[in-house]
């Protein structure tokens, strides 16, 4: 099942002889993880040299003796095509529930362009707690393969990236429902100063997996740094393992940008039926107020409206997520209340995104199977 996940985006970056080291959290402990690496937007193929994973200590520095050699058909490297994703062999022991892990990933050659996540976060457990290091999301190194360095002197450069790393995957001692959270820089947890955006707080609330597909400026219905929602959807999302119920937050941007509610509804119905067709559950996320943003507009607010009471209709989405109710002003419903608002009447402040997590009907999380009955089984990657 998959305990961490991040969305594929396009970043510009060129790496060349360097190693960096993704530190990431897991949500469900078990054995036998498994690394899986993409390069969906590479114009060439990527050499990863060398691969290892380990206990995160403070900073780049990891716990002594914990990390360990990840293998790709018994060898240490591995090559990856354009468009391509990888998946490791498992590695040996045990992996903690909420751990906080390193992936080193040794780049041999050149990069010509990064498939990661940008707008990382690697925050501290429990939310505002104090006795766990504060780390950077990820380190990039001097030249050369440290990917076996325990130490942290080699790691000169902390980036707020994650670089190649799409999924970690383990075998859990009992069943846990995965939920993967689909969605823009909501999603990704931008607004919460304290970097516990709603999905963390989300899994410290249910105890599930729950992974972060969010993209900062993504859409629906295009393409920006990463792929549109609806092809995330099927391309990323639902060939991760173990993933029974998606909560889908998306659209705000396609309104800012013109698209019109009819277009958005329409994407949301294939959607469902995708996911409906694989058995997983979707839970529609309304679209929360941006009056004040730089991009609202009358017409946007209309579609808004609109496509807000499709989703709470309740004929589609098998439950909803009320962000819109959870988050507006009622003095004036087309803007966030100020104390929800982190300033740019668009993202949510720390308090917003604990009101997001909240808003979320819990027990709908733990259902398993969709309400409606699914069409013909898909081409899902079982791994």
């Amino acid at each position: 099942m998959t305990t961490w996940a991040a969305a594929a985006e396009a970043l510009g970056a060129r790496l060349w002889e360097v190693t960096v080291r993704n530190v990431v959290r897991t949500s469900v402990g078990g054995t036998g993880l498994r690394v899986r690496l993409t390069n969906a937007f590479g114009k060439r193929a990527v050499t990863f040299g060398r691969v290892r994973v380990g206990a995160s200590r403070a900073g780049a520095a990891l716990e002594p003796g914990s990390n360990r050699v990840v293998t790709f058909g018994g060898c240490a490297g591995v090559t990856v095509e354009p468009g391509e994703t990888v998946l490791s062999d498992p590695v040996a022991g045990d992996v903690g529930a909420r751990q906080r892990l390193a992936v080193s990933v040794y780049v041999r050659g050149e990069c010509d362009t990064l498939t990661g996540r940008n707008r990382a976060t690697a925050p501290a457990y429990p939310p505002l707690g104090a006795w766990e290091p504060a780390v950077s999301p990820a380190y990039r190194s001097l030249p050369g393969d440290h990917a076996a360095d325990e130490g942290d002197d080699a790691y000169v450069e902390p980036v707020s990236v994650w670089h190649w790393l799409d999924a970690l995957t383990v075998i859990a001692p009992e069943p846990v429902p995965v939920v993967a959270a689909l969605g823009d820089s909501l999603t990704t947890g931008v607004g919460s100063e304290t970097g516990h955006g709603w999905t963390d707080l989300l899994a410290l609330l249910t105890g599930l997996a729950v992974v972060n597909e969010g993209v900062s400026g993504g859409k629906v219905l295009a393409a920006e740094t990463g792929r549109p929602a609806e092809e995330r959807l099927a391309r990323e999302v639902l060939t991760k393992p173990g993933i029974g119920t998606v909560i889908l937050q998306a659209g705000v941007n396609d309104l800012g940008a013109g698209a019109r509610a009819d277009d958005l509804i329409a994407a949301y119905r294939r959607m469902v039926a995708t996911a409906h067709a694989d058995g997983v559950r979707v839970v529609g996320g309304t679209i929360t107020p941006f009056a004040g943003a730089e991009y609202h507009a009358p017409d946007g607010e209309r579609a808004r409206q609109a496509v807000n009471a499709f989703i709470r209709q309740g004929d589609v989405f098998d439950a909803v997520a009320d962000f819109d109710a959870a988050l507006r002003d009622p003095a004036e419903p087309a803007r966030l209340l100020p104390r929800y608002d982190s300033g740019d009447h668009l993202h949510p402040s720390t308090a917003g995104h604990q009101a997001m997590a909240a808003a979320i009907d819990l027990p709908s999380l733990r259902q398993g199977g969709p309400a409606h009955v699914p069409g013909p089984p898909s081409s899902r990657q079982r791994l």
